[in-house]
């Protein structure tokens, strides 16, 4: 028998760092994705296989079931391996029963985006794990990592959603967001895959007012998702922008690398790398492009909204 898992990768668009702190945040899922396909084998072992969207195999491992929940640890492996082996052991202290038994597996997973994008390759696998181990995929993240959740709540949901930590606990809610300036909004990739957890670090160790924080962030969140003028959006990016600039005390993306630019500009996720959000014209792609970043995905390529 054959089992297929399939989950959405992501984007904050609003409340980067400050989810953390329960601010209410704009997130959506994307166009692109991660599937998984299980299939049960006569050997005890899991047999492993990671595809790029290039059909390309990027990752290829056996384990043997009888020692892949053994004390070794996963510091002697690669960062690969490692991640894998973790967040499978985690599944299995969730769930005694999964990879218990006589035969073993083999599995494809199977990316439609450069993993390099920071779309969520962790998330959207971690998401598909916790489908077949039937495990709930938060605790799985938490356990086995760390962040907000809203990667995992973007992988089980089609549509645009806010999301936010009261108490610990994700609360979701569908939004529609389709802003009739959709065709406005483009998404560019800074050719650097930015470390979340670092980033995040970074933002624990600034001293500033949380409460105060979260506050504007979720203001800012709620009149964007209702906006439908462009000049009213592109305002409330830079207010964005500059809150999380003066916590993080660095300059903002359009400071540093496009003050000439005439649209707006809003990092999303970790600062430093990943998609930026820019606004303009029929013109814009080619200015990023001139300017030595050639991914410019228009908002209907990358948001998915069924």
């Amino acid at each position: 028998m054959i089992k297929d898992y399939y989950s959405n990768g992501k984007l904050l668009l609003t409340g980067e760092y400050a989810v953390l702190d329960g601010a209410l945040s704009l997130a959506v899922p994307t166009t692109f994705g991660q599937s998984l396909k299980v299939e049960e084998i006569d050997a005890p072992h899991l047999a492993w296989k990671s595809v790029n969207e290039k059909a390309i195999v990027w990752y290829e491992s056996v384990f043997e079931l009888e020692t892949l929940f053994s004390e070794k640890t996963v510091t002697s492996m690669n960062t690969v391996e490692a991640t894998l082996t973790k967040i499978l052991r985690e599944a299995r202290v969730m769930n005694p029963d999964f990879l218990k038994g006589k035969n073993g597996y083999r599995v494809e997973t199977t990316l439609s985006f450069n993993k390099e994008w920071g779309l969520g390759s962790s998330s959207t696998l971690i998401n598909n794990i916790a489908q077949w181990a039937e495990v709930d995929a938060y605790m799985l993240l938490w356990n086995s990592f760390s962040g907000s959740g809203y990667d995992i709540a973007c992988a089980r949901h089609n549509t645009p959603i806010f999301y936010q930590l009261l108490e610990n606990a994700p609360s979701i809610s569908k939004v529609d967001f389709n802003p009739p300036f959709a065709d406005r909004i483009f998404f560019i990739h800074l050719d650097k895959k930015q470390n979340s957890r670092e980033g995040i670090a970074q933002y624990r160790k600034m001293k500033f007012d949380v409460q105060k924080l979260t506050s504007q962030i979720s203001k800012i969140t709620e009149k964007i998702a209702s906006c439908s003028h462009l000049s009213v959006f592109e305002e409330l990016i830079t207010e964005h922008e500059k809150l999380i600039s003066e916590v993080l005390q660095l300059k903002t993306v359009k400071e540093s690398l496009f003050p000439d630019f005439t649209g707006a500009i809003k990092s999303l996720g970790a600062w430093g790398g990943d998609f930026v959000l820019a606004t303009g014209n029929q013109s814009t792609p080619s200015y990023f492009r001139k300017k030595g970043f050639s991914t410019v995905l228009t908002y209907a390529k990358m948001v998915l909204d069924e």
